[in-house]
C-alpha cells in the first residue's frame, strides 16, 4: 500500500500537469469557414471568437439572412475543429498519466 506522502506527491504532479494542459489548450486556435470561404471565424482554445472575416460581396441588405446563416455555420465549423484539436491535444498530454478509463479532462 502506498504511503500518504507518495499519494500527495502524485496528486501535486497531476495538478501541475493539468495546469500546463489548460494553458496549452488556451493557445489553440481553430478557423471555421462557410460559403466556400466567404465567411471565416477564428476561435481561441476557450471557444471565444478572436476574428471574423466576411467577403464584402455578402454585405448587401438583401443578403443579410444568407450572411447570418453563413456566420453561424462558420462558428459551428470552427467549434467542431476546436473540439477535435482539443481532444487530440488532450490525448497527447495525458499519455502516461494514471487516469481511470473514460475520464475526460479538463473537468
Amino acid at each position: 500500500m502506498m504511503d500518504l506522502n507518495e499519494i500527495m506527491k502524485q496528486a501535486g504532479e497531476m495538478q501541475a500537469k493539468m495546469k500546463e494542459m489548460q494553458e496549452k489548450l488556451a493557445d489553440i486556435e481553430a478557423t471555421g469557414e462557410a460559403g466556400a470561404g466567404m465567411v471565416k471565424v477564428v476561435l481561441n482554445g476557450k471557444g471565444y471568437a478572436k476574428a471574423v472575416a466576411i467577403e464584402r460581396s455578402l454585405m448587401k441588405e438583401d443578403e443579410a439572412e444568407i450572411l447570418e446563416d453563413l456566420i453561424a455555420a462558420a462558428i459551428n465549423d470552427a467549434k467542431a475543429k476546436l473540439e477535435k484539436e482539443t481532444e487530440e491535444q488532450m490525448k497527447k498530454m495525458t499519455a502516461g498519466l494514471p487516469l481511470p478509463p473514460g475520464m475526460k479532462l479538463p473537468f
